[in-house]
């Protein structure tokens, strides 16, 4: 029967939920920083899947780790361990503040157990009162009820019925907005040090210095959301060692996997404790196939040479960016650090950044937007200058073409 299904786009609208409004393109195979799509047609890769294909496509470091691993053994569950996972979690303590390790199957996921052991955390060491979660608009942490609840986008949570409790929005950048939150009831913190889905808004090193004081004086857990920061993405291994800044439980995935569904949460010894046999877990979290893949993007990125790449790769990009605007004049800045970047669109364009996605596509190159006035770029953190340049030449042609329409 499967055979005789035509896979096209319009079949999406036949047989999948629709909370999805994909592209008319459905790419069919990649290398590197390119796609190819059903008909043959080339594209140079900005998006990166959303800041997971962190070494593009079909990276030969992760074709031999999932092929070699494939051969081996696949699943096994969390009634046992696996030689993957301990070497995974062996390599995330050995190059971050971190003594303990928990794996799961995407961002959300992580995010949920992070603040699961928030919570938890809290209860065992102070008591039920100890429940209050600060958060801050337009942030993002996932899809989960909780998850979604936490993040400060309504529209992402309304809807649903009741949402969980106890969980307060501050302002980003704004340390007198988390003061007037923050009490003896907060169990923690939860910040992105880059908001991604809010617009590519770095946090200032001196608010996220200021969150490290508030929560050390009310007793309250720093979590740090680098799910679309972390491994390699901003230029360090995790964003948080630009800043001086270390927090208490950090979460990780996209580029973790460089393709293959895996997250993670790390903590410290003294706060891990409180995660108990029982009290949580994931049937594929940890899986052999995952945590191999994985070890191989970490191991692949975390040289110096890359970061140093990610970083001049940004500069590209920027120059690139700065020439383009110089002749049609439509970003008021590039925010972001490293291969997450967002181009702002100004007043005179804003609100439309799907239009220059589109005409993107239109162009031969894939890009995201962050929400309606922001263009975003989170590439393969090797893409190559020449490709940096092919893209650009894409998207020069697509801000053409929609200024050209605008008049």
């Amino acid at each position: 029967m499967s055979d005789a299904v035509i896979v096209n786009r319009a079949l999406f609208d036949e047989v999948m939920v629709p909370n999805y409004a994909p592209a008319a393109i459905i790419p069919v195979r990649g290398m590197g920083s390119r796609v190819w799509d059903q008909q043959d047609r080339e594209y140079v890769d900005f998006a990166g899947g959303i800041a997971v294909s962190s070494l593009g496509h079909c990276h030969p470091a992760l074709v031999q780790a999932l092929t070699e691993q494939a051969n081996k053994i696949w699943h096994l569950s969390n009634v046992m361990t696996n030689e993957p996972a301990l070497k995974l979690a062996a390599a995330l303590v050995a190059n971050t503040f971190a003594d303990k390790v928990y794996f799961a199957n995407s961002g959300a996921e992580a995010n949920e157990a992070a603040l699961k052991l928030a919570r938890r955390y809290a209860l065992d060491t102070v008591g039920e009162h100890k429940m209050d979660i600060i958060s801050f608009g337009k942030s993002f942490h996932g899809r989960t009820f909780f998850t979604v609840t936490v993040g400060g986008q309504a529209s992402y949570s309304d809807g649903f019925g009741p949402k969980p409790a106890a969980v307060l929005h501050a302002e980003f950048n704004n340390l007198d907005s988390v003061k007037a939150l923050i009490s003896d009831r907060t169990c923690a913190v939860i910040v992105e040090p880059i908001q991604g889905e809010g617009g590519i808004l770095p946090a200032t090193t001196e608010f996220l210095q200021g969150l490290r004081e508030l929560c050390d004086a009310h007793q309250a857990l720093l979590i740090f959301d680098e799910v679309q920061t972390g491994v390699g993405r901003t230029g360090a291994l995790y964003a948080y060692m630009h800043s001086g800044v270390t927090p208490d439980i950090l979460t990780t995935a996209k580029s973790l996997g460089g393709g293959f569904p895996i997250g993670a949460m790390l903590t410290t010894h003294t706060i891990a404790a409180h995660l108990k046999v029982g009290t949580h877990g994931s049937t594929y979290g940890g899986n052999p196939l995952g945590c191999a893949v994985a070890l191989a993007v970490l191991d692949t990125i975390n040289q110096p040479a890359v970061m140093a790449q990610v970083l001049e790769n940004e500069q590209l990009f920027r120059a690139e960016l700065h020439r383009i605007n110089a002749k049609y004049d439509v970003f008021s800045a590039v925010r972001g650090k490293g291969m997450l970047l967002g181009a702002v669109l100004n007043e005179r364009f804003k609100g439309r950044s799907r239009d220059f996605f589109l005409a993107s596509a239109e162009h031969g190159l894939l890009s995201l937007v962050a929400g309606p006035d922001v263009v975003r770029f989170a590439p393969s953190l090797v893409i190559t200058p020449d490709d940096i340049r092919e893209g650009m030449q894409r998207f020069e042609a697509a801000v053409a073409q929609v200024v050209q329409a605008t008049h």
